[in-house]
């Protein structure tokens, strides 16, 4: 169970450190972009332990995914670019969307109705973040990265129970 509370948390810390850097022009950004797209690979190995190789491989591939579209929706926002932030804003959700079902498909413990509440609301929040953070509005960022550090407890529960039901653990 910690061990997926520690990649839950790092993903949504390494998220900020990203939407931070990016958004300021930071010296530190590719060093930033490398750990958090470590992430995905992080989790890729230990649910090969219990899914095998192939499966880790296709959650570490929407994972990454997911990340990339973060960043290139941030990049589009920081342009200007209204119509391609709104296509890959769609593009963001239905990645998420697909990383719900793709869940739900291995573990029948997963519901993909409640990894898409969760991956969403997580969305919504870094969403929130970056808009604060553009504005320059950084104590009132705070709160929110809090709240979205939070969600992410739940995810890593969540997906900890549903191995532990499946696997008898």
């Amino acid at each position: 169970m910690n061990l997926f509370r520690m990649l839950w948390e790092q993903h949504i810390n390494w998220t900020r450190a990203f939407f931070v850097s990016a958004i300021a022009g930071l010296e530190d950004l590719d060093a930033v972009a490398q750990r958090l797209l470590r992430n995905p690979t992080d989790f890729a190995n230990i649910l090969k332990r219990y899914y095998g190789d192939e499966k880790a491989a296709e959650f570490e591939k929407l994972l990454r995914e997911h990340l990339l579209l973060a960043s290139d929706l941030l990049n589009a926002v920081k342009a200007g670019d209204e119509e391609a932030a709104q296509m890959l804003r769609r593009k963001w959700y239905f990645n998420s969307s697909d990383i719900a079902l793709f869940l739900s498909e291995i573990n029948p413990y997963w519901s993909a109705d409640r990894w898409k509440i969760m991956l969403f609301d997580h969305l919504r929040m870094i969403e929130e973040i970056a808009a604060l953070r553009m504005a320059g509005q950084f104590a009132a960022e705070i709160p929110v990265s809090a709240m979205n550090e939070d969600r992410g407890l739940p995810m890593a529960d969540y997906m900890s129970t549903g191995i532990i039901k499946q696997f008898d653990i």
